[in-house]
């Protein structure tokens, strides 16, 4: 992509030069020929000169080729760091996260990476933490003070029940509340919710009833929001209540559904342990706290172009003792 694609023109320039040139060569040597003894004109010529002679005219032709792309404006593709945007971490505490299967535990290797995640998200990034059990609890409000999230994730607590979409509607209404603090939705900076669960929601037992999982996955995609969702855990998962093993298999299905409910934008990922979890932060990290831009590229071009034409100056001085 060129933002000035006109400026191509001027390759019509640079063939009419190369033309020019053969057509002097040409004239020359044809003068040579007829006004020269041969045998004593290829005595005195050395061949290994001639040979070369052409070099630095062909390398500044390659560097003013270079040089009119770089008038044309190539534009590229980049990642920046977002100056603006809105993350709610919401996490799941239900008494689940304290299976074994992900060492040493479930929720203390959620609390591990989601520091990590925290500490090395994109400075310009509102970010903040909901927890949720039975019901949902807002630790941090969406703020770019992220150490603020990263002391608030030691303060989660294990509690009973699953209340998945009270967890999604709390981090809603957070995003709600700042956008019209920053001029209203249209206004507002991009938004995403980041969430993290092990096992099916629990309250209430259909995720499509008004308050389930799935509903409030629908108001996401309303509002605009994507929702990208972490199963964290494993399949063969137990966790002892009151003496008692409980199998805790984690539900890949519905939080994958959750994912594709709520706006375009959204990821389902997998992850059974820490290191696991931590390289879903980081693909988040990447999506979330960067943008694509696309701005001028011509900086190679014109590096390139300049190195190139003092080399065709350089050897035009050494091979044929001036300029091409």
């Amino acid at each position: 992509m060129l933002a000035n694609p006109w400026w191509l023109l001027a390759l019509l320039v640079v063939a009419a030069l190369v033309g020019l040139y053969v057509y002097i060569q040409r004239k020359r040597n044809a003068r040579a020929i007829r006004f020269a003894n041969l045998e004593i004109l290829r005595s005195v010529t050395p061949k290994r000169t001639d040979r070369y002679r052409h070099v630095p005219f062909a390398i500044l032709t390659v560097a003013l080729i270079l040089l009119t792309v770089a008038l044309a404006g190539p534009q590229a593709d980049r990642k920046v760091p977002r100056n603006k945007a809105t993350v709610m971490l919401v996490i799941d505490v239900s008494r689940s996260m304290n299976a074994t299967d992900v060492a040493p535990t479930r929720i203390k290797a959620a609390q591990a990476a989601a520091k990590k995640f925290a500490a090395e998200l994109t400075k310009g990034v509102n970010l903040g933490l909901i927890s949720f059990a039975g019901t949902p609890t807002t630790l941090v409000s969406p703020t770019p003070d992220h150490t603020a999230t990263v002391k608030a994730v030691d303060k989660l607590q294990l509690d009973d029940k699953t209340a998945t979409g009270e967890g999604i509607f709390a981090a809603l209404e957070q995003i709600r509340t700042l956008n019209s603090l920053l001029g209203g939705d249209e206004a507002a900076p991009p938004a995403h919710i980041v969430l993290l669960s092990d096992g099916k929601e629990t309250v209430p037992d259909n995720p499509d009833d008004p308050r389930g999982a799935f509903t409030a996955a629908r108001k996401a995609k309303e509002r605009k929001v994507p929702i990208s969702t972490i199963s964290f855990g494993t399949r063969t998962g137990v966790v002892e209540l009151e003496g008692e093993r409980i199998p805790v298999p984690v539900d890949d299905a519905s939080l994958k559904k959750i994912s594709q409910l709520a706006a375009p934008g959204g990821r389902f990922f997998t992850a059974s342990s820490l290191e696991e979890l931590n390289a879903v932060y980081k693909s988040l990290q990447e999506q979330i706290g960067y943008e694509t831009t696309r701005g001028d590229n011509s900086h190679p071009w014109v590096l390139a172009g300049t190195a190139l034409a003092l080399l065709a100056a350089a050897g035009a001085l050494l091979l044929n003792q001036r300029l091409p």
